[in-house]
């Protein structure tokens, strides 16, 4: 029997709605400091296939909030998959989280969420590939939503870091090479069911995707393009330490005390024309500590941090931000800096949790293009972390699983 107009109308609205792409939603305000990382150090929420996932946040209204989380398995682009949560859950989800604290000893209070992954309610995922966690409150809206990644070590994947061989970008650029070695999967028709992804430093609004091999080798997939997987190296992050609340480090200017502290950063400079400098940095993201007590989760306060610029051709009219894994790369008004009229700088005040912080300076162009890198430079030289994320989808598979990971440093960069 034909389907009537109105049975069509549902089919297209209802696929268009289950066919977007799950953009990672950023909390209000009043949530701070959240930290999503898997069984490593890095605040980038990826795990082999049985391994743990935390979650981490405060929320400054401290009025003990019930917050709820669910989990969405998405395929390859970030669509939700086709599979019923049944088929990827060991349990059940959207359950309140239990482990929650208010703040100790601190003059900004507030109240402080932990959920690890597995739970007694959520005992484990049973397949691989992309996945979303959100977020509710106790009026079901959605606070935010982050990314995680959990994978099989099915193939291995060797990446390597080679400078650019366009003349035009030779100390501007990095290029990622890619090998994946499949000697111990059964891959049908690799050329076309196997995709990845390429990240620099964790981030993804820069991610490389719908790369083909380049050529095959017997059981080897190989990428060794130029142009189609280069990023721009950028420069090292900035960054300060606030682990102390009333002693300056090297690029704090001075402290003072109001209804909390405030720590005043020495004023930045443009770094595109200096010769480029290498410090350690953590690529983008934050540690939270204390020395003022043991327990940094409940222990560490916030602080206003001051910010300057001094204001400069480059920026023209356009908006100039800060930058950094501490509120997930987002432009808003609380990073967005404002022109002083009377010292000629550009200035914000953002409420960050004590701790070690990396930053940059961007710039939103009038077109929407967020320029990352006028303000510190490119720079070949940059150490940058690259993740390799391979996908798979076999004929008849419902969802893309991710069968390998593989990473590079370009401290190890060659010509």
């Amino acid at each position: 029997m034909p389907l009537s107009l109105k049975q069509i109308f549902f089919l297209l609205f209802a696929s268009s709605i289950f066919a977007q792409v799950q953009e990672e939603v950023n909390a209000p305000e009043n949530i701070k400091s959240i930290v999503f990382k898997g069984p490593t150090e890095d605040q980038f929420p990826i795990a082999k296939m049985g391994e743990p996932i935390f979650l981490e946040f405060d929320d400054i209204l401290a009025n003990e909030q019930d917050y709820y989380y669910k989990i969405v398995h998405c395929d390859y682009d970030w669509s939700p998959s086709q599979l019923l949560k049944s088929q990827y859950l060991k349990g059940v989800d959207n359950q309140r989280i239990m482990n929650y604290e208010n703040s100790y000893n601190t003059l900004q209070p507030f109240s402080n969420y932990k959920l690890s992954i597995p739970n007694e309610q959520v005992r484990g995922l049973k397949v691989s590939g992309n996945y979303v966690l959100e977020v509710y409150n106790n009026s079901y809206e959605i606070q935010f939503s982050r990314r995680f990644m959990i994978y099989s070590d099915v193939v291995k994947v060797g990446a390597i870091v080679k400078r650019a061989r366009d003349f035009k970008y030779l100390n501007e650029k990095q290029v990622v090479q890619i090998n994946i070695n499949a000697s111990n999967a059964q891959l049908v028709n690799p050329k076309k069911e196997v995709k990845v992804a390429i990240l620099q430093n964790y981030h993804w609004p820069t991610a490389i995707y719908n790369i083909p091999p380049q050529f095959t080798l017997g059981n080897e997939l190989v990428y060794k393009y130029d142009q189609e997987t280069s990023f721009y190296g950028g420069n090292e992050y900035l960054n300060f330490d606030t682990k102390d609340l009333r002693a300056p480090t090297a690029v704090i200017s001075h402290i003072e005390l109001d209804d909390i502290y405030h720590h005043y950063l020495f004023s930045d400079r443009y770094r595109f024309n200096r010769p480029y400098t290498y410090y350690p940095d953590v690529n983008g993201d934050f540690v939270v500590r204390t020395i003022q007590g043991s327990d940094s989760s409940r222990e560490a306060d916030y602080t206003n941090l001051h910010f300057t610029l001094p204001y400069a051709e480059e920026l023209a009219l356009d908006d100039v931000y800060i930058y950094g894994k501490f509120n997930n790369y987002e432009l808003n008004d609380i990073n967005k800096m404002t022109y002083n009229e009377e010292n000629g700088m550009m200035e914000a005040v953002i409420k960050l949790k004590q701790g070690f912080y990396n930053y940059k300076y961007v710039i939103k162009r009038e077109d929407g293009v967020v320029d990352l890198n006028t303000v510190s430079g490119n720079f070949h030289f940059t150490e940058n972390n690259y993740l390799v994320l391979v996908y798979y989808r076999d004929f008849g598979d419902l969802y893309d699983s991710i069968i390998g990971v593989g990473s590079a440093n370009s401290r190890e960069i060659s010509n």
